[in-house]
């Protein structure tokens, strides 16, 4: 592992089940690894009390609570005012993962994820802070609810969509989150996003344990396998990959006001 990087996870899940038997094992190995931020994102109420819960007992993490939109169905008035309690504390840097997911088709019924999703959005405008947004198979809504909520900013995580999409995105104020997917052969799509966007606009993430890019497509994946990521953005855009991840880390502590 090279020494020099030093690596920002901005979307992590250190609280999954997968991690169960060796987080700690696991999170001092990312740090000698060169790893010195990780944003744990909740995914339900639960996934956001330990997001905190993990960001007060290691230093280099920090939470995004929210409510992803497979779980759209239980965000009412007491669940909104959980989130509110946990977005006082100072290592809660974002709402997330919040957004619309179109591709399960048990998945909540559309318009009860955009309440949820519109919900979430107005507590981020309320706490200034930005949000971290699933979007799957649901572009076209996405954008509609993120132009509602102009002052909000973020990060469009796990990018899937064209170069025209990530444009409007940018153009509203967020970020284009790469992860693992970037290094598979067949994603033709995504490296075209990785080299035209403004490097200004890029961040790294895992999503781990999902994701994992070649050579550990299919394993659990973890902060420190970023270094693939940030080697294949490099080469895309050719240009030194220390540089690229310079600008990277620098992209996310702005957001995130570190």
């Amino acid at each position: 592992m090279n020494q020099k990087l030093k690596i920002f996870d901005t979307h992590a899940h250190y609280d999954d089940e997968a991690f169960n038997e060796d987080r700690e094992r696991v999170i001092e190995q990312i740090q000698n690894n060169g790893v010195i931020g990780v944003l744990n994102c909740g995914a339900s109420i639960e996934g956001a009390e330990n997001s905190v819960k993990l960001s007060s007992e290691y230093d280099i993490f920090y939470a995004a609570v929210g409510i992803h939109p497979e779980h759209a169905d239980t965000v009412d008035e007491n669940t909104l005012h959980r989130l509110r309690e946990l977005a006082q504390n100072p290592k809660v840097k974002a709402i997330g993962e919040i957004g619309l997911d179109y591709y399960w088709k048990e998945n909540p019924p559309r318009e009860v994820q955009k309440n949820a999703f519109r919900a979430q959005m107005r507590l981020a405008k309320e706490f200034n802070l930005p949000v971290v947004i699933h979007d799957r198979e649901a572009h076209g809504d996405t954008l509609e609810i993120l132009r509602e909520f102009p002052t909000v900013k973020g990060i469009i995580h796990c990018f899937s969509g064209s170069v025209e999409f990530a444009q409007d995105c940018i153009r509203l104020g967020y970020y284009i989150g790469f992860t693992g997917v970037v290094t598979f052969k067949n994603s033709r799509k995504i490296m075209e996003v990785a080299k035209e966007i403004p490097l200004e606009r890029m961040l790294v993430e895992t999503d781990c344990p999902y994701m994992a890019p070649t050579p550990y497509r299919g394993k659990r994946n973890q902060s420190d396998y970023i270094k693939f990521i940030l080697e294949k953005l490099a080469e895309i855009r050719g240009m030194e990959v220390e540089e690229i991840n310079n600008q990277l880390v620098k992209n996310i502590k702005g957001l995130l006001k570190l």
